[in-house]
């Protein structure tokens, strides 16, 4: 009724122990941040519509905008959603202005679509400008616009004379 069985061997272990898969080691949960992009692909950091930045924002990556930011911008790819407001200088390779920018704009690339409001100069190489767009400022082509810091005012009045009595 009783045998002797494999299992009690030193060396030997029954055939349905080797037949099963080896398991994966149970390990903690980490609090480490993964990113979900593949390594050397960036990604856009984004600020959400609820969002109010107060101080200028300085990335070699990109950004999309979709709250408020007062300050500057300087970044390689500048995104400002259709809900943005930005109140400052904006300087980027490539930009695509949905939403409201008072102030310069510097970029090699510059759009804007037919939801953007722009009141303030732009300083380009290539721009693009939808039909529907409203923009009040000036409009200047440069080869490399984000290698001039700031640029006097293409129409700015002469200083007045000083006058002398005698």
């Amino acid at each position: 009724m009783f045998s002797k069985s494999r299992i009690n061997e030193p060396g030997q272990k029954p055939e349905a122990e080797k037949a099963k898969a080896p398991e994966a080691p149970v390990s903690k949960p980490s609090m480490d941040f993964a990113p979900s992009a593949p390594k050397g692909k960036a990604v856009a950091s984004v600020l959400s519509s609820d969002l109010t930045v107060v101080g200028n924002l300085r990335t070699t990556g990109d950004i999309q905008v979709e709250g408020t930011v007062e300050g500057d911008i300087r970044a390689h790819l500048l995104t400002v959603g259709e809900s943005a407001t930005i109140r400052g200088e904006i300087v980027a390779d490539d930009i695509v202005v949905n939403g409201r920018v008072i102030g310069r704009v510097r970029g090699l690339k510059v759009r804007l679509t037919s939801t953007a409001r722009v009141e303030g100069d732009i300083i380009h190489k290539t721009i693009a400008i939808e039909s529907g767009a409203h923009f009040e400022g000036s409009v200047q082509r440069q080869e490399d616009p984000l290698a001039t810091g700031r640029v006097a005012a293409p129409h700015a009045p002469f200083p007045p004379e000083p006058v002398t009595e005698g």
